[in-house]
């Protein structure tokens, strides 16, 4: 009876954290949260006395967690954490995807099943860590977790809400982290905080202490910052940014789209003044409509909207190769217009989103073909390609990215190391209705901004459109679903950081480590059985 107490107590326990880690990004967004969001979890697998959890495959009684049964633990506590931050996946499914709610739930299920594997990896790797003393395990934690982060990215490419993004409302410390070692430094502090906190829970009174001030002082640190405002020298430069408001399932016409187009040239105008000429550039949305390129209505608009402001324009669309208007092959691109009307350039974006622009594997996969039938299915870019305009005597580069695009780290600052002195994301976030996804999204576009030190423009179908600074810090920004035009306000950036020219070298260094950690000891343990 008491190995069972203990049992649902440990699971208590990992269910805990998971609720934690939910609420640390948006909707609730309790980021403070984040110091503690992982000790539960760390704390089950940790404390003594241990017993055998009553999983498949254990034995009952008194005993240490094994590994096997410590990744039941984190499987259990990933599985809810992937529940309450994705859950808007049904929403998509459901909603866009036109999957009966049953299938819906079904695909978030197993959605939730999937990534839970990383936090089973993490738990197991931390008990095996523990067989060499509570100490070496929590020593060992923010490797393991920075790691898990790095395989999440890398292997299934799903870096969605790595936990250094709770703190990207720190515009002081977390920049420093951020422009060397990217999120993954920040992930790596926040995981280092929890093990302090576990260690003064575990730990003999002496340590303790000493664990608990550490973590103390380092959480105090971060979360100070939001009290310091450190002024940044003043943009000399504008944009308008038009947040068109389209919904997703509208039924275009070619009435409805000279409708549209027509709407949406008078947004655009009203930051675009023939008293106040500036800005010059101006800028739409991921496209949420049939805006193809080489659709000759659509380059009539584009181009009379050009020449007519005296503006560049970057737009949202629907690219296509060789000049054909419904090819096979189709990108979901940014256009770049000149003043003259020409278009000049194009981005093709290049990391789609499975299920959503591409089905892959699709004979396995058939029942996604409602979702892809709403936006197509897309080819992916293969260049990420940099913007280069002249307004006055300014020469800019711009690195325009799509939506999704933005959860990749290592993929955005190769805009950075192209030349872009400037971000620009476009998005449609319509997908998501109004759950908390649409905020999630922003704040790691705005970790892109602290990571390379990049001002950064965001314009987006239906919110949350905004200009970024290269503290991550919001300077402007317009409430969802409404359809506006914000002035927004930005610099040029030449400087890299070392994030950017270096990449992921610190992310990359806790997985070698961690692979030393479970490694080492392990050929330690054959000495001393020879």
């Amino acid at each position: 009876m008491h190995s069972r107490s203990r049992t649902v107590g440990l699971y208590a326990l990992a269910a805990a954290s998971g609720l934690l880690q939910t609420a640390v990004f948006p909707n609730l967004e309790w980021y403070w949260l984040s110091w503690i969001a992982l000790t539960p979890l760390v704390y089950a697998l940790l404390a003594k006395p241990r017993v055998q959890v009553l999983v498949p495959g254990a034995k009952s009684g008194y005993g240490e967690v094994t590994a096997r049964q410590g990744f039941w633990l984190g499987y259990f506590c990933g599985v809810i954490w992937y529940g309450g931050t994705c859950y808007w996946v049904y929403h998509v499914m459901n909603t866009y995807g036109g999957l009966p709610a049953p299938i819906a739930a079904g695909i978030l299920i197993l959605f939730c099943l999937y990534l839970g594997l990383y936090h089973g990896l993490f738990a197991a790797l931390l008990v095996r860590a523990s067989r060499g003393g509570v100490v070496r395990a929590l020593i060992a934690a923010p490797f393991f977790w920075v790691a898990v982060e790095l395989a999440r990215a890398r292997i299934t490419g799903f870096p969605w809400d790595l936990l250094g993004t709770t703190q990207v409302n720190n515009p002081v410390v977390s920049p420093v982290f951020a422009t060397v070692c990217g999120v993954y430094g920040i992930s790596f502090v926040v995981a280092v905080v929890n093990a302090c906190v576990v260690a003064a829970f575990l730990l003999r009174s002496g340590r303790a202490v000493v664990f608990a001030m550490l973590g103390i002082v380092i959480a105090t640190a971060f979360s100070a910052g939001e009290l310091i405002t450190e002024k940044l020298p003043a943009p000399t430069h504008v944009a308008a940014l038009v947040q068109v408001n389209l919904p997703l399932e509208m039924q275009w016409s070619p009435e409805v789209f000279d409708q549209t187009m027509g709407k949406l040239t008078d947004l655009s105008r009203q930051a675009v003044t023939k008293e106040d000429p500036e800005p010059r550039l101006i800028i739409w949305p991921e496209s949420p409509g049939p805006f193809y390129v080489m659709d000759p209505k659509f380059r009539v608009w584009m181009t009379a909207l050009a020449q007519d402001r005296d503006a560049f324009i970057i737009a949202g669309s629907l690219g296509t190769p060789e000049g054909a208007l419904h090819p096979e092959e189709i990108y979901n691109s940014a256009e770049l217009i000149a003043p003259s009307g020409q278009f000049v350039s194009r981005y093709d974006k290049v990391h789609l989103v499975p299920f959503g622009e591409y089905v892959p594997f699709k004979q396995l996969f058939f029942f996604a073909k409602n979702l892809t039938k709403e936006v197509g299915t897309f080819s992916p870019g293969t260049k990420r390609e940099v913007f280069n305009i002249t307004q006055g005597n300014a020469k800019e580069h711009i690195g325009v990215f799509i939506c999704y695009e933005s959860v990749f780290p290592d993929e955005i600052r190769e805009f950075a190391v192209n030349g872009a002195d400037v971000f620009v994301n476009i998005s449609n976030d319509g997908w998501f209705g109004s759950s908390g996804a649409a905020r999630q999204g922003l704040n790691m576009a705005r970790m892109r901004a602290m990571e390379n030190d990049r001002w950064m423009l965001r314009a987006t179908n239906t919110g949350i459109t905004a200009s970024i600074d290269p503290q991550g810090r919001l300077t402007a920004d317009v409430a969802r679903d409404k359809q506006t035009t914000l002035r927004a306000q930005y610099d040029l950036v030449s400087a890299t950081t070392f994030y950017t020219r270096h990449g992921d070298v610190f992310a990359w260094a806790c997985a070698i480590i961690s692979l030393l950690l479970v490694f080492v000891r392990f050929n330690l343990r054959v000495g001393v059985i020879r």
